[in-house]
């Protein structure tokens, strides 16, 4: 859908297309039929998903809903790209630490909103109730302690300093949810920027990264540009031609004036 909309064919008719595409063994064509009827009555297809649990996370559905709003500058074709790389992680395995960064890097990356985007990355059912906890734990504490920090003291590299400095073990110590890889990762990353913290990530685990804007080639826009003057010119050398040859006539481009109204 993603390929087709650059193309800019309707999101009606890609719709419409993939629909006959798919298995009909499958219900996959009912839920189709139910996002185009949504799409035409509505325009969107966030609402369609939203009512589609079985097919679509509350993530899917909130990054969807963010480039349907007109008050962001978020692109829809590049939203179908992130969620085409998360189905293609889910479909090769996923772990829940790269699914969390790669949905956390979504947000970050493209200013969707930290409180409704962590909610609905809490909401996904591939995520325990350990994770869900954490989850909404940063969700009330990113913008006041770094997202490094927040990795960092859930991980085995965080309990390891702790053991080698000789710190009393905690009563109930909270789950760790990361590794040892992922905690050095984030305790060389603290103080800066999340953008480092997540490229460093997929440069040595090899997490998915997310799609980002393509910047525009400036000769694709040069040739329908160059294409445009041609015809214009073409028009003008045949006006000029019809001029010359005495064989254009601009009386018939004239129009009589309005007469008087009958009284």
């Amino acid at each position: 859908m993603g390929e087709q909309l650059r193309e800019n064919v309707p999101a009606q008719e890609v719709l419409g297309s993939i629909r006959e595409e798919v298995l009909a063994t499958t219900k996959l064509p009912m839920a189709i039929d139910f996002m185009l009827a949504e799409l035409r009555h509505l325009g969107t297809f966030s609402t369609a998903m939203s009512r589609l649990g079985h097919y679509f996370t509350p993530f899917q559905c909130y990054v969807m809903a963010e480039a349907e709003d007109d008050r962001r500058r978020f692109d829809l074709r590049i939203a179908l790209d992130i969620l085409a790389r998360e189905a293609q992680y889910r479909a090769e395995g996923i772990s829940r630490q790269g699914l969390f960064l790669y949905q956390l890097e979504v947000i970050s990356r493209n200013r969707l909103g930290y409180d409704r985007g962590l909610e609905a990355i809490a909401g996904d059912p591939s995520f325990d109730e350990p994770w869900r906890e954490w989850i909404l734990t940063v969700r009330r504490q990113i913008g006041i302690v770094e997202t490094a920090d927040l990795i960092y003291v859930r991980s085995e590299y965080y309990r390891e300093r702790a053991a080698q400095r000789g710190a009393e073990p905690e009563l109930s110590p909270p789950a760790v949810l990361f590794g040892r890889r992922e905690g050095r990762i984030a305790w060389a990353n603290r103080r800066k920027d999340p953008i480092y913290l997540f490229a460093a990530l997929h440069r040595q685990l090899g997490y998915p990264e997310v799609p980002r804007t393509r910047s525009e080639d400036p000769e694709e826009r040069l040739l329908p540009v160059l294409a445009r003057r041609v015809e214009q010119l073409e028009t003008r050398l045949k006006l000029v031609e019809e001029e010359q040859r005495g064989g254009f006539d601009l009386s018939k481009f004239y129009e009589r004036p309005p007469g008087p109204a009958n009284a």
